[in-house]
């Protein structure tokens, strides 16, 4: 069944040509890599066998998100936006939260306009990761 608020894509590349090309394309399309959390390292540090490889990049767009925060602070709480890269079934896989299914949970209509853009950016960026 397919999730209204993911959106998903799979690739060919291998976890670490796809987190390459993501750093890439994120740069490309004017917004930042904040942080890169390696889940599989982080469990295994606090003693959790974890085995599978999931990396999960959060990303922003300062301008855009400064337009958010400055109408609601609350919009805080799902910012950055989030991109993960993991292995399921020999595929790389890039996923993330829609912008859009997000802010409708903060019931901000004049907000739309902005998730969108992001939305859009973002879903560029994972495709331009993907492709090639």
């Amino acid at each position: 069944m397919k999730n209204p608020m993911l959106f998903k894509l799979s690739t060919n590349k291998t976890l670490g040509e796809a987190t390459a090309a993501l750093h890439a394309a994120v740069q490309a399309n004017h917004f930042g890599v904040m942080q890169v959390h390696n889940l599989k390292e982080t469990m295994t540090k606090k003693g959790v066998e974890f085995a599978r490889e999931c990396l999960i990049f959060e990303v922003c767009q300062p301008q855009q998100a400064k337009k958010v925060l400055d109408d609601n602070m609350s919009v805080s709480t799902a910012l950055p936006c989030r991109i993960s890269v993991y292995e399921e079934n020999d595929k790389t896989i890039l996923a993330t939260l829609k912008p859009t299914a997000l802010l409708a949970m903060f019931n901000a209509p004049q907000l739309e306009g902005v998730a969108h853009e992001v939305e859009t950016t973002i879903f560029k960026i994972m495709e331009e990761a993907a492709s090639g």
